[in-house]
């Protein structure tokens, strides 16, 4: 299924392209709902949205597990290092998740400083609508 644009958020895909603006990095992101559906997204051409949606509703899922069997308290984010990068899920909420792309040679102290604020602001945005 292709994401349309009756279907994609325009005030929380405004705050996904201002990210990618700072120039800290990011190659990518995207606002999905805990049932892996698309919310928003600035992703590069190559990635499918609704795919990359469903990939992080499916790790958002195991993250709460771990965090909770674990700790027993709430997940907030999740990093994942590639060979070619990282993927960076953070919670938006309880219904919303932000995944942010960045290549290998990202600051990750400095993603976060950028990214955590953007996942609070869409989960208000989200929670909103």
């Amino acid at each position: 299924m292709t994401v349309t644009e009756a279907q994609v958020d325009p005030e929380v895909t405004a705050e996904l392209m201002a990210l990618r603006g700072r120039g800290v990095g990011i190659t990518g992101s995207l606002v999905a709902s805990s049932d892996g559906m698309v919310v928003a997204h600035d992703l590069p051409p190559a990635i499918e949205p609704a795919g990359m949606a469903a990939l992080t509703a499916s790790a958002l899922s195991l993250s709460h597990r771990l965090t909770q069997t674990a700790h027993g308290g709430a997940f907030h984010e999740v990093v994942i290092r590639g060979v070619d990068g990282y993927v960076v899920i953070y919670s938006a909420g309880v219904t919303a998740s932000l995944t942010v792309l960045a290549g290998p040679e990202i600051n990750v102290g400095r993603l976060h400083l950028e990214s955590r604020p953007v996942a609070r602001r869409i989960a208000e945005i989200h929670h909103r609508n």
